[in-house]
């Protein structure tokens, strides 16, 4: 029997309370947040009380199987509220049906929210109870009063969160969610959840923890024992815990000491998805990134953030052959502010024309700005291989900014105990993967056996490769060992500073494995992989692989090794 591609799952998770789980096996949207390729559920959310409420109903992708199921659950015209956690093009699809059904139900909101649906929705006056403050509160009988408070983010802007003190369920909208599909309704196995919720906060979260801080201020003033997100498993056996989280993993981005000030606008996601492909490149780097909604913020806020920045990334819709005006606001500031010895960079996505691209980079160097990559110009919707390219540029902007701290440093010699590190020693290999049409290869040196049943090795990534994305654990590789003395072509090709969507293998004989990443040829032996867990180790991710195939090609070569004259850098 096979399992469908998407159904919807309803779970009653409290008295008079119940989650309706539009459930895909396969990924959702190209956006950086689904790449790990596990699926994902859009949670909404039923009270009923002596009203009804609706909590965030899914996106369009899913809206006739979930109204059929709503229906199928409640007679549909008990719902008197419709309570919208944020508000975006996609979710109003499917809010455009329930007006058209419901034409005497209530839209609970933030302000930002309310403004948005009055661009979204320009044939439709929908009743709309606009939240204002921490004091609001919306009464649906039986003990269920509900609280609201805004948590919004610059991707985000009319983020909000609701509590029921009935139940004390947090329903935290994107907040504390994960990108995984499956059975499990409720949190079962917090190291098993672990990985996909720190991907999903580093995609979504890392790059506003200004604004993440802020919002977990907000929400903890609520006594909650569950929190409800609006993807993944509802948070009931670790809410505390994951919390708790949610401030480490901020707290360790406010310790950079490294920072890109990202200003962008967006006038139907795409921009702002190329933006956090951009975040996700630069904060995996171990730089931190101050992202900014231009449409939303405050002049101020965009001084503060550039004159802080070692540099500035800018990304524009265009709008009818035109930059949108408060992108052009922010630009004045920019120009205004921001040092001739910040590195900065363009992006954007257009329709038909992508005039708007055009006048940052002219505006931008004709100031004195250096860019740090070609400007990125997306028409329409970013595919996956543009979001890995955009990751990629960021991890490049990241480095370069790296790389110009350390030039204006002092330089000291190694200690002693730097040299003996740089003593240990490892098989030289080459590490090839492959997913789709994206496909990367990296060096690698620390590489250790450590199962012997079953075969299995531990190899070290660094976070800012770009392989690193692809090696999550369930994803293949192969480990290409290199033979002493004629390992110098080969280390040379894969050492050498590749562009970003470069080819890797370009002028490399290669022939594909039976898990489809590339075998080298030059290679005395290969071992075909398959990822099985991950541990964060400082600035690099320990690997840990088993092996499922593997040949010796050169039997009488030696395995070369490498030694290193320091062990604090390549």
């Amino acid at each position: 029997m096979t399992t469908p591609t998407r159904d919807v799952q309803i779970y009653p998770i409290a008295a008079g309370t119940t989650v309706l789980r539009c459930r895909s096996w396969n990924r959702l949207r190209f956006e950086i947040e689904y790449a790990l390729d596990r699926g994902t559920t859009a949670n909404s959310y039923l009270i009923q009380g002596d009203r009804t409420a609706l909590i965030d109903p899914p996106g369009e992708s899913f809206n006739q199987m979930f109204i059929t199921a709503l229906e199928q659950h409640i007679n549909l015209y008990q719902v008197s509220f419709i309570v919208l956690g944020h508000v975006n093009p996609n979710r109003v699809e499917t809010l455009k049906i329930l007006l058209q059904r419901l034409p005497d139900v209530t839209v609970v909101c933030s302000n930002p929210a309310a403004l948005a649906l009055k661009d979204l929705l320009p044939d439709a006056s929908p009743r709309v109870r606009v939240i204002r403050s921490g004091e609001d509160q919306l009464d649906l009988g039986r003990g269920h009063c509900l609280r609201f408070v805004p948590i919004p983010t610059p991707r985000y802007p009319g983020g909000m969160a609701t509590f029921d003190p009935y139940a004390n369920i947090l329903y935290t909208d994107k907040f504390f969610g994960a990108h995984r599909s499956g059975e499990n309704v409720l949190d079962l196995g917090w190291n098993d959840l672990l990985e996909d919720r720190r991907y999903y906060f580093d995609c979504l979260f890392a790059s506003s923890v200004r604004q993440v801080t802020a919002a977990l201020d907000r929400m903890e003033t609520f006594p909650f024992q569950v929190m409800a997100p609006g993807h993944g498993p509802v948070v009931q056996y670790s809410a505390k815990e994951l919390f708790h989280s949610y401030r480490q993993w901020s707290q360790s981005q406010t310790a950079q000491d490294l920072s890109v000030a990202l200003i962008y606008a967006s006038a139907y996601g795409n921009t702002a998805t190329v933006a956090q492909a951009l975040a996700r490149g630069i904060t995996k780097s171990g730089v931190a990134v101050e992202s900014i909604n231009a449409e939303q913020a405050d002049p101020a806020d965009i001084k503060a953030a550039v004159e802080k920045s070692a540099g500035f990334l800018m990304g524009s819709p265009t709008l009818g052959g035109h930059m949108p005006t408060p992108m052009q606001t922010a630009l004045g500031i920019v120009l205004a502010s921001a040092s001739k010895t910040q590195l900065a960079g363009v992006f954007g996505s257009f329709g038909w024309s992508g005039e708007a691209i055009d006048m940052l980079e002219g505006k931008l160097k004709d100031g004195g700005y250096s860019l740090g990559f070609e400007s990125i110009r997306v028409k329409f919707k970013p595919t996956d291989v543009t979001l890995k390219f955009c990751e990629e540029v960021g991890t490049d902007f990241a480095q370069a900014l790296k790389k110009a701290k350390r030039a204006k440093q002092p330089r000291t010699p190694a200690s002693s105990v730097e040299q003996a590190v740089g003593r240990l020693v490892g098989s030289l290999c080459i590490v090839t993967a492959s997913q789709g049409e994206v496909s990367s290869a990296m060096l690698a040196s620390w590489v250790s056996q450590a199962s012997f049943t079953p075969p299995g090795f531990t190899v070290a990534v660094a976070k800012d490769r770009a392989i690193e994305t692809l090696m999550y654990p369930g994803n293949p590789f192969v480990l290409n060992m290199l033979a002493e003395g004629k390992h110098l072509g080969p280390m040379k090709h894969f050492l050498k500073p590749f562009s970003p969507g470069e080819d890797r293998f370009a002028g490399v004989n290669t022939e594909a494995a039976n898990n489809g990443a590339p075998i080298l040829q030059d290679a005395i032996a290969y071992l075909e992989c398959t990822v099985a867990e991950r541990m964060e180790c400082g600035d690099h991710w320990l690997v840990y692989a088993t092996v499922q195939a593997g040949r010796v090609l050169d039997r009488e070569a030696k395995t070369a090794v490498h030694y290193r004259q320091t062990g604090t850098h390549y």
